[in-house]
């Protein structure tokens, strides 16, 4: 039906949005394992992810911007990195790279992807040289917002008006969150800058480091459902979905 919006939660901050038309894929980590951390949730179906229109990633480090992940895709358009990563990409062999900077916005289709202000470090190792750190909006039919990765900013009340869904990180992939991420109440906390009409939490569930799973079991399920319960106490006219890895939900303009 036209104007219908289906979002796929990936895993970890790969979400899927297929909206107007378009398929665009977010922060694509699609290995079973990287570096320490490995993957409790089967992969989704390879095929979801083909005819894709383009891929959008947040900022550079290494579960957000994984260069093989990215090699098992294909995308029409181009791919949208923040500014200082494009050199990267491209010796990495990923190819048709558009920097962008925070304010600046892209046409595809029909829909507009504009870079939006994150508060967290872009740096893909500690001491490398700097790149952005990136949200996105998406606007079509609906409007979406994909946080990235960041810590709580004031200037999020500034960002959209009549905002649909956001897509907000809850967790990491440990059982502690370094600077620069937002933790259950902290998430919670942003719906009442944000005012989107639904919420739904990205960023956990997904990967631990080795073992972790044996000892904080919870971890890969506790955040989202904490989420739920401060955002029922802050944000009560929100309605939170929470999808685990791989789900999908299909939303009507009236939803």
């Amino acid at each position: 039906m036209a104007g219908n919006l289906r979002i796929t939660f990936v895993g970890h901050a790969s979400v899927l949005i297929e909206m107007d038309g378009e398929r665009i894929l977010t922060d694509p980590l699609l290995r079973n394992r990287v570096w320490h951390l490995h993957r409790h949730h089967p992969q989704v179906d390879p095929e979801l992810l083909s005819d894709l229109s383009t891929v959008l990633i947040s900022h550079a480090h290494l579960d957000h911007l994984d260069f093989p992940s990215l090699r098992r895709l294909e995308w029409k358009n181009y791919l949208i990195s923040p500014r200082g990563t494009a050199q990267m990409l491209e010796k990495a062999g990923v190819q048709d790279v558009v920097e962008i900077s925070c304010g600046e916005h892209l046409e595809i289709g029909c829909i507009t992807i504009t870079a939006t202000q994150a508060k967290h470090d872009g740096a893909r190792y500690r001491y490398s040289q700097q790149a952005e750190s990136l949200g996105y909006l998406i606007s079509g039919s609906s409007l979406i917002y994909f946080a990235g990765d960041t810590e709580l900013f004031p200037e999020m009340a500034d960002l959209a008006r009549n905002l649909k869904v956001a897509l907000l990180p809850v967790w990491g992939w440990g059982p502690n969150l370094g600077l620069g991420h937002m933790d259950p109440q902290q998430a919670a906390q942003a719906l009442q800058l944000l005012q989107p009409d639904i919420a739904i939490p990205i960023h956990w569930g997904t990967f631990l480091p080795f073992g972790l799973k044996w000892l904080l079991p919870r971890i890969l399920s506790d955040p989202p459902r904490f989420f739920a319960s401060f955002a029922e106490k802050l944000a009560p006219e929100v309605r939170v979905i929470i999808l685990e890895p791989g789900e999908s939900i299909e939303l009507s303009p009236g939803d």
